[in-house]
C-alpha cells in the first residue's frame, strides 16, 4: 500500500468516526426547560431528568389505553386535565371493571416535590407511583410483562423509545420513567395568586382578608398543614388526622390510612395533606370524598370537627369542634382559596390528549 493510499485511508476512517459522534451528539435528547417558580422551593434533583423526547413519549403513554388490559382504559380516564388531573365531579373513580375504587382520586400537578405519592404514600416517588395504576385490580388490571410486550410490538412506540432512550431495552421500569418524565411537567403555577406573588396583580379585600385569616392561629389556622404564606405549594407534604372521624380507638377505623403501609399505630387515620391549588375544581374532598363543596369543607373546620384518636396535635381547635367562624370569614375564606385556580393549567395544550393532534 502506498503512503498516499494509507494517508486517504486513515483521513476517511478519522472522517467516519467524527461523523459518527457528531450523529450520536445530535441525537442527544433535549433536557426540558422548567418555567421560573416564583414562590416555589427549590425543585429537588432526580437522576430521571425530563427531556423534551421523553416528557412527548410519557405524554403518549399517559393518554394511551394501550396499559390496561382491554385497551380500554389509560391514566387520563381518572386524571382529567380540566378538573387539575383529578377525576372531578366523581367520588370515586371506576375502573376498567366498573366498579368504584376505595379512595378519591387525587389530582396530579407539582409532582416534582412530594417525597411519596397516593393518600397513604405507598409510592415513595413518581416512578414507582406508575407502577400501582397499571397493575391494580381495580384500576387498570395490566400485568406488566404484557404491557411491556404491547409497547415492544409498536413501531411507533419503537420510535419513541429510541429518540427519548437510545438502545435501552423497553422494560417497565423506561415506561415508568417515561410516564414520570410527563407527570414531574404538570407544574401549577399561574393561579391568581401566583401572580400576586410576582407582583402582576393584587387581591381583593376580600381575598386579602380570606387569606389573612387562613394564615392566623386564631381564626382559620391552616397554615401548619396548608402553606400559602411559606411557599407556593398549598402543603406541607405530609399525613394528618384532621378529625374527620369520631373513632375513640385505632379499630374503630374504617379505612387506616397510613398506616396500612408503614404498620404503625402512630399513623391510623392519617392521610396525606392535599394542596389547595386548584381546590375549587378537584371536588369531592377528603379521602373518601365526603364533601361535596367547599362551604362543606369550610363548615366542617369550623363547627364539625372530631377529636378522634391519633387527632393531629396541629388541630388546635379540636377541643371546640372547630374554629367557630362567623359567616363573613368563612366566605372570606372562601374567596381567597377561589384564587388558587390555575385556568391556564387546566387549558394548557402541552399537557393535553396528544392524539387529538395526529393525523
Amino acid at each position: 500500500m502506498t503512503l498516499r493510499r494509507l494517508t486517504i485511508l486513515i483521513f476517511n476512517s478519522a472522517f467516519i468516526i467524527l461523523l459518527a459522534l457528531n450523529l450520536q451528539t445530535n441525537n442527544q435528547p433535549t433536557l426540558y426547560k422548567f418555567p421560573d417558580l416564583k414562590g416555589f422551593p427549590t425543585m429537588p434533583l432526580t437522576a430521571n431528568k425530563p427531556t423534551m423526547e421523553g416528557v412527548d413519549l410519557g405524554r403518549f403513554l399517559f393518554y394511551d389505553p394501550i396499559l390496561s388490559k382491554n385497551n380500554s382504559f389509560s391514566c387520563a380516564s381518572c386524571h382529567k386535565q380540566r378538573f387539575a388531573f383529578s377525576d372531578a365531579p366523581n367520588r370515586f373513580s371506576k375502573g376498567i371493571n366498573s366498579e368504584p375504587m376505595r379512595r378519591n382520586t387525587m389530582p396530579l400537578f407539582n409532582l416534582a416535590w412530594y417525597p411519596s405519592l397516593f393518600w397513604d404514600g405507598k409510592a415513595s416517588s413518581i416512578e414507582e407511583q406508575v407502577f400501582h395504576p397499571v397493575r391494580a385490580h381495580d384500576e387498570m388490571n395490566l400485568n406488566w410483562k404484557v404491557a411491556v410486550q404491547r409497547i415492544k410490538q409498536s413501531k411507533f412506540y419503537q420510535a419513541k423509545f429510541q429518540s427519548a432512550f437510545g438502545n435501552i431495552e423497553i422494560d417497565s421500569n423506561l415506561i415508568a420513567k417515561a410516564i414520570a418524565q410527563f407527570e414531574r411537567t404538570l407544574i401549577s403555577n399561574n393561579s391568581k395568586f401566583d401572580q400576586v406573588l410576582r407582583g402582576e396583580t393584587y387581591l381583593s379585600e376580600k381575598e386579602y382578608k380570606g387569606f389573612l385569616l387562613i394564615n392566623d392561629q386564631t381564626k382559620g389556622d391552616c397554615l401548619h398543614c396548608h402553606t400559602t404564606d411559606a411557599d407556593a405549594l398549598g402543603t406541607t407534604t405530609k399525613f394528618s388526622n384532621n378529625g374527620l372521624e369520631t373513632a375513640s380507638h385505632p379499630e374503630e377505623f374504617q379505612d387506616k390510612g397510613r398506616a396500612e403501609i408503614t404498620k404503625q399505630q402512630t399513623d391510623i387515620g392519617l392521610f396525606r395533606i392535599p394542596s389547595l391549588r386548584n381546590i375549587a375544581v378537584t371536588a369531592p374532598y377528603m379521602h373518601d370524598g365526603r364533601f361535596q363543596t367547599l362551604e362543606q369543607v369550610i363548615n366542617f373546620y369550623s363547627d364539625g370537627i372530631n377529636k378522634s384518636y391519633n387527632i393531629d396535635s396541629k388541630m388546635g381547635f379540636a377541643d371546640q369542634g372547630g374554629a367557630r367562624l362567623n359567616k363573613e370569614e368563612k366566605e372570606n375564606i372562601i374567596a381567597f382559596l377561589l384564587t388558587l385556580t390555575d385556568s391556564t393549567f387546566l387549558t394548557n395544550p402541552n399537557f393535553g390528549n396528544p392524539f387529538q393532534n395526529q393525523n
